[in-house]
């Protein structure tokens, strides 16, 4: 498929492919006019390079994740920096639900006082 039909498929943007392209995240095949042709499985690899992204790796960690994701092989090294990762996104998991909270609690106090009309009292 070409880069439009992919980007079109991940609801990715052509200058994003272009970017993974450009740092060895994402291969294409060349047409002699010099168009890009990807695989359908190019649709599974994008998805998850997003993922990774939106998880807050950086391109380098993603460029030394993919290889392991694709083969099911990793060193000890490398095993320690997908623990490291995955401590990192736990921590910003909790970081996110205590925010979450912190919120419910002001709709919930918001909310009381739009219907008792007594000023909310903070916890």
């Amino acid at each position: 498929m070409r880069i439009g039909e992919l980007a079109a498929k991940t609801g990715v943007s052509v200058r994003a492919l272009r970017y993974y392209e450009e740092h060895h995240l994402l291969a294409a095949d060349r047409s002699p006019s010099g168009q890009r042709h990807y695989p359908d499985h190019a649709i599974v690899r994008v998805e998850m390079i997003q993922r990774m992204y939106s998880a807050g790796l950086s391109s380098k960690s993603i460029l030394d994740i993919l290889p392991c994701m694709a083969a099911g092989m990793a060193t000890p090294e490398l095993a320690e920096r997908f623990a490291a990762e995955r401590d990192r996104i736990d921590r910003q998991i909790g970081d996110l639900t205590h925010t979450r909270d912190e919120l419910d609690a002001m709709i919930a106090c918001t909310n009381e006082m739009i219907i008792t009309g007594d000023q909310c009292q903070p916890q």
